[in-house]
């Protein structure tokens, strides 16, 4: 609590004047000079507040031993050279202004700094990698044409909101693959001389579906189209495992860490639908008995 005093209040001066420091720094003497005419109150005031709202009122005393240790804390730093803060300033500008590049090291080996202009590099890639891709390209895109039959020959509710499910996952995941095949400097199919992309390569990649089994696909309505695509996408994923499986099976294959966790992903999600479908199929199985 401030209390209102018509004269100057001697014990701060005597207070901060009891400090050996303060009292031999001669750039305090005019301070301590105007604390004794303001009052402690109103130089706290004066000094947190900005330079239009300083003004000088009647001096208060302060009760507070703490208020006095705060006043005594700003003093030692007004008393501070300006250039040890200027140069803290600029020290930390410089620091941000410069990228720390760090290097971790092997197991049991100390980091590295890297010199500021250091650029990342993309990993070395085998030509397993890249085939992947371009394979699981067209295989996902067999399974978003699929999922795009469900609307118009579908009846279970359960089985559209797996198709959009589906349809979703692997429509942004052939996005992915195509840009990490743009990065590469890789082309999005891997073509071969006198060879129909369409048909015929169809049968170099597992689990995928052959034209007749498509063909079926979209002539059937109903439960006979829920049963042939169950069963099919369920051939479909099957295929899928397989490709990641001969993918990390290659020597040298699979070391990127982007296309690792692609892959990786693929199988854990392709599995998990696996077994719902396999459910769904064993439903529809008892309901048409």
């Amino acid at each position: 609590m401030y209390k209102e005093k018509s004269k100057p209040w001697p014990r701060i001066t005597h207070f901060y004047r009891s400090f050996a420091e303060i009292a031999r720094n001669s750039r305090l003497r005019p301070m301590l000079e105007f604390v004794e005419q303001v009052g402690a109150a109103d130089f706290v005031h004066n000094l947190c507040a900005s330079t239009s709202q300083i003004r000088l009122r009647n001096s208060y005393r302060l009760h507070s031993a703490r208020g006095s240790a705060v006043l005594c804390g700003m003093l030692l730093a007004v008393s501070a050279p300006a250039d040890f803060f200027c140069s803290s300033v600029r020290s930390l500008q410089t620091d941000a202004a410069k990228p720390v590049v760090v290097q971790p090291g092997a197991p049991g080996k100390p980091s590295k700094m890297l010199p500021p202009s250091t650029r990342g590099t993309l990993p070395p890639r085998s030509q397993a990698d890249v085939e992947f891709m371009q394979d699981m390209i067209m295989h996902h895109a067999q399974a978003v044409e699929m999922t795009a039959l469900i609307p118009s020959h579908a009846e279970n509710k359960e089985l559209r909101l797996l198709g959009v499910r589906i349809s979703s996952s692997q429509s942004d995941e052939i996005k992915f693959m195509r840009r990490w095949l743009a990065a590469r400097g890789e082309p999005l199919s891997m073509a071969m001389p006198g060879m129909d992309i369409s048909h015929e390569s169809m049968h170099l990649m597992p689990g995928m579906l052959t034209p007749e089994q498509m063909d079926a696909l979209r002539k059937a309505k109903g439960a006979e189209f829920d049963h042939l695509f169950l069963t099919g996408m369920i051939q479909h994923h099957g295929g899928a495992l397989t490709m990641v499986k001969d993918l990390f099976d290659t020597a040298g294959a699979g070391q990127d860490a982007e296309l690792f966790n692609f892959a990786t992903d693929v199988d854990s999600g392709q599995r998990a639908e696996i077994r719902i479908m396999q459910t769904m199929l064993e439903k529809t199985l008892e309901e048409k008995r």
